[in-house]
């Protein structure tokens, strides 16, 4: 099975090809094999890059446990990537089919080569019971919300960008957070599908710095939808303007929540190396 390794501000997926291959085994058996970084290839998790009847092109994604995820910003940007300059679509924007919906992706191209991708991520999901969360039920958002954990009240706040994630605000980005927390917030019982954590250190009303625990993968690079979950958050509590650049520690993304609704990412899509896994799943 033919497989390419991509990336984006460092959040890196290995993607096949399912116009073309067939998969040696289910993808939440083969997530969790050819994701890991000791023994496979190495990677966040595996998408799956599909025909669809209502888009180019459609985007599956499992975490590295194999669990699959309703959307990944990083990940899109880089299907869309492979979708246009492997030939599946020459369309610009193009149309890319998720669990979030069908998602239009205009491409920056540079000597036809695709460099960044601007993705319209929809509206922000903010009502408790779609996020979803149990935490501030009979409101219409979760804002600096107390979460208890570990005996102590975090302040957090809750949005879905068609996944779910928790915005904690901190002076400093400390591993005793990030690992220490990370992991016990992704499955605290407030969260009934999990979910992805953000510690945001805020630099000033135009720029953030932020790690992510994601869900399924522990800590990454980098995280698309937990950058759109930020500044919704910054702008919610009224720490960042709607436009905002947030540096992760794979990179720099750019995200603005437009007065009219609509979250938008900018970043890199990169390929890294292209490969061949063997069809024996106990190879």
């Amino acid at each position: 099975m033919r497989f390419v390794k991509m990336q984006g501000a460092g959040n890196d997926y290995v993607y096949v090809d399912c116009f073309r291959e067939t998969l040696p085994q289910p993808a939440t058996e083969l997530a969790p094999r050819i994701a890991d970084r000791h023994f496979g290839v190495g990677g966040d998790g595996l998408i799956l890059i599909t025909p669809s009847e209502i888009a180019d092109a459609r985007m599956r994604m499992f975490n590295a446990d194999g669990s699959e995820a309703e959307m990944c910003g990083n990940g899109v940007r880089c299907v869309a990537k492979y979708v246009y300059e492997s030939g599946i679509s020459r369309n610009n924007p193009l149309r890319i089919e998720t669990g979030r919906g069908v998602l239009a992706l205009d491409l920056v191209l540079e000597d036809d080569r695709v460099q960044k991708v601007r993705v319209n991520m929809g509206d922000p999901i903010l009502h408790p019971r779609e996020i979803p969360t149990n935490l501030g039920l009979g409101r219409d958002r979760v804002t600096e919300y107390p979460l208890e954990v570990d005996g102590t009240n975090l302040p957090v706040t809750c949005v879905s960008m068609g996944n779910p994630h928790c915005v904690i605000f901190v002076e400093e980005l400390l591993d005793a957070l990030v690992h220490g927390l990370g992991a016990k917030i992704e499955r605290h019982p407030a969260f009934p599908r999990r979910v992805n954590v953000e510690f945001v250190r805020v630099e000033s009303s135009k720029a953030v710095q932020a790690r992510v625990w994601e869900r399924g993968s522990g800590e990454t690079l980098a995280c698309g939808t937990g950058a759109c979950a930020v500044c919704v958050a910054g702008v919610l509590t009224g720490r960042t303007d709607r436009q905002v650049s947030v540096r992760l520690p794979g990179g720099v993304l750019e995200v603005e929540w437009s007065e009219e609704g609509s979250v938008f990412l900018t970043g890199p899509a990169v390929e890294v190396f292209r490969g061949d896994w063997p069809e024996c799943p106990n190879a």
